[in-house]
């Protein structure tokens, strides 16, 4: 992973737009719609205020 962040660095910006692109092409797919429903809970409950601190987690 880190090898496909590296070469990213490398793309202008027009080619990172074109990755952004295909990356959410391929985020609609049906197999990411588990992935999507958490995304989209998880960022309800930051615009809530209804996260833990770093702290927080590791207390438990």
């Amino acid at each position: 992973m880190e090898n496909v962040l590296e070469i990213i660095s490398f793309l202008d910006d027009d080619d990172k737009k074109s990755l952004l692109d295909f990356a959410g092409i391929l985020l609609k797919k049906n197999k990411y719609s588990r992935l999507r429903k958490e995304i989209e809970f998880r960022r309800s409950e930051v615009v809530k205020g209804e996260v833990l601190s770093h702290e927080e987690i590791w207390q438990d």
